[in-house]
């Protein structure tokens, strides 16, 4: 579960690829999303997590999918985790048997 890319956060996407190549301000897009102002500011200077309520916004109004901002923050989330946690994962053992069923 290495990683050669460092993790980005989805305010670095909202910032770098909608907002910035709009000439859009977070408090404009926060105006239009019908969201605070501060939800948007936090969000694109990479302070608050992509929420569900956030996602459906985003992708209503950049023809986006909710899953697409939901995965960035899922992805994000677990390259930050990963590290802290990585001598605990390693002392977990794995399933001997592929016969117990593995949930969908």
């Amino acid at each position: 579960m290495t990683s050669i890319l460092p993790p980005v956060h989805p305010g670095e996407i909202l910032r770098e690829d909608y907002l910035l190549p709009l000439g859009m301000s977070a408090g404009a897009l926060a105006r239009k999303l019908g969201v605070p102002r501060t939800r948007i500011e936090r969000l694109a200077t990479e302070q608050s997590p992509v929420t569900t309520d956030t996602a459906l916004r985003l992708a209503k109004f950049f023809k986006t999918t909710p899953q697409f901002w939901l995965n960035l923050q899922t992805s994000y989330d677990i390259k930050i985790t990963l590290p802290a946690l990585r001598d605990e994962l390693a002392s977990i053992p794995e399933i001997e048997s592929r016969d117990t069923p593995v949930a969908a």
